[in-house]
């Protein structure tokens, strides 16, 4: 489905035109993520959507965080300078991360297989369960940006 190299050749040759985002962070280059995630036996359409999905909800996720920097004069994130403990380049990295996570999170569960059969419903909860941790990282990656804490909670 999703993390086999089997169609690079031919998703190769269906270069996907780049997502242009809104200006303070950076646009989303489909090709990147196919080869960065490993995104193969995708549609393109698919793609894009889930690539564009994704990008609106880590940008309004990102809303408060942007506009203080805005408001600070810094138009771009690339203008952020980094924390201490980052390095150069890190921010746009996270970014990018949680954008890449969210997307994933989104083709796993629409492309949950049909089947009715026990062995299809067993895929299916563990590409539920692999659409939770992307989730998760894409979380993980807004609060690394944002400077705020991890926090886990767990159930007894």
């Amino acid at each position: 489905m999703i993390f086999n190299g089997t169609n690079q050749a031919s998703q190769a040759s269906q270069a996907l035109e780049v997502i242009i985002n809104n200006g303070f962070w950076p646009d989303i280059d489909p090709n990147q993520f196919i080869e960065e995630e490993r995104v193969f036996k995708v549609t393109p359409p698919r793609i894009r959507h889930a690539l564009r999905a994704a990008t609106a909800d880590i940008n309004r996720q990102l809303a408060d965080y942007q506009h203080a920097h805005q408001q600070a004069g810094r138009m771009a994130c690339d203008a952020i300078p980094p924390e201490p403990w980052q390095t150069p380049g890190d921010i746009q990295l996270l970014y990018m991360r949680a954008v890449y996570a969210q997307a994933q999170a989104d083709l796993l569960e629409r492309y949950r297989d049909a089947s009715a059969t026990g062995e299809g419903d067993e895929r299916g909860e563990a590409k539920d369960l692999a659409a939770d941790d992307y989730r998760a990282d894409a979380r993980w990656a807004i609060a690394e940006l944002t400077g705020r804490n991890h926090t886990t909670v767990e159930l007894i």
